[in-house]
């Protein structure tokens, strides 16, 4: 079942997400047109139960592949994040609008405005399912369109505030608490996919590149810079997996420990693996021009946002002193069991 979608979704995006595509996108070109091939192929209701119309019933498990697609194609729209909102949405009853849903949380300011200061997709996205902070159990699903934008670092990420009205008006439901995990795993499938893609285009440029007579990648030095990458790559790829898991029951509800361990293996895979890749290209990759950049550029945004691996890394440990595990051991089973609940 996974490589039947999987494949569909990679057909369409070496049509429709090319770097080319990605690039304009960036650029602040519209991304109309990308979201409506999308929502027409119906991936963004894969996680809808198939009782809902135009619903695939897939459990976020059977997903993982498409996830890390987004992350392999850099896709310049919330796909994998709408995806779960959607299927958020049904789960409470909320209407579900058409467009893409973008996943945030940020403080109530002092006249009741919600701020979110940096939101991933929050340029191109066209609504925001929003956690408050200090209100945690609830979300709120607001409109883009309503917020007052600031630009942020990322080219597609931006910094949204709603007035207290916007938030009056706002469709919400309990369940909030659980947003930073939701997002936590979807990001880590998506540095996955960006971690494999980084690797790849290093190890070809290492096979081509042509140093005193021979390719680079013949060269001891390179050869142990490529080996501590794929070790990297592929262990955060199994962090990634693991984190859309949660037992055998078909359902979103995130596992903490799981999802924590998938967010800090993959956001510390991308610090070392966006290193050697520029290490090995000789630093040509940082420039405009060469497209490795458009990965690492997201490994370095993607690690950072709804917490780095130090974030994650405190939750595992509170998980591991709170009487919830007697021995380090028991953690390590509970986190790569695959049948644990």
């Amino acid at each position: 079942m996974e490589d039947i979608y999987a494949d569909a979704l990679r057909g369409l995006l070496e049509d429709c997400c090319t770097l080319r595509h990605v690039r304009e996108i960036e650029a602040g070109g519209p991304a109309g047109a990308l979201w409506e091939a999308i929502e027409g192929s119906g991936f963004a209701n894969a996680l809808l139960p198939e009782s809902v119309d135009d619903g695939a019933g897939l459990t976020l498990a059977d997903a993982f592949a498409l996830l890390e697609l987004c992350g392999r194609f850099a896709v310049p729209v919330p796909l994998a994040e709408t995806m779960t909102a959607r299927a958020l949405l049904a789960q409470a009853g909320v209407r579900r609008p058409g467009g893409s849903i973008a996943l945030a949380a940020g403080p109530l300011d002092a006249d009741g405005a919600l701020h979110c200061e940096r939101v991933v997709f929050g340029r191109v996205a066209d609504w925001v399912l929003a956690q408050v902070e200090g209100a945690p159990s609830r979300c709120l699903l607001l409109p883009v369109d309503a917020a007052e934008a600031t630009p942020a670092v990322a080219p597609l990420d931006a910094g949204l505030r709603w007035p207290a009205d916007a938030l009056a008006a706002a469709p919400s439901f309990e369940g909030g608490e659980a947003l930073r995990l939701h997002q936590a795993r979807l990001l880590a499938a998506q540095l996955a996919g960006a971690l494999s893609a980084v690797f790849e285009r290093t190890l070809q440029y290492a096979n081509e590149r042509q140093q005193f007579g021979r390719a680079i990648g013949k060269f001891q030095a390179i050869q142990h810079q490529l080996s501590v990458m794929a070790e990297h790559v592929f262990a955060a790829r199994m962090a990634a997996q693991m984190g859309c898991t949660a037992g055998d029951a078909p359902t979103l509800a995130p596992d903490a420990l799981r999802a924590a361990v998938a967010k800090a293996r993959t956001s510390e895979a991308a610090l070392e693996v966006a290193a050697l890749s520029h290490s090995i290209h000789g630093a040509i990759g940082f420039t405009a021009e060469f497209d490795l950049q458009v990965y690492t550029r997201r490994l370095h945004a993607w690690r950072q946002a709804a917490g780095a691996e130090s974030h994650w890394h405190d939750l595992i440990g509170t998980l591991l002193v709170d009487g919830r595990f007697e021995r380090s051991l028991d953690l390590l089973r509970a986190a790569t069991d695959p049948v644990a609940a």
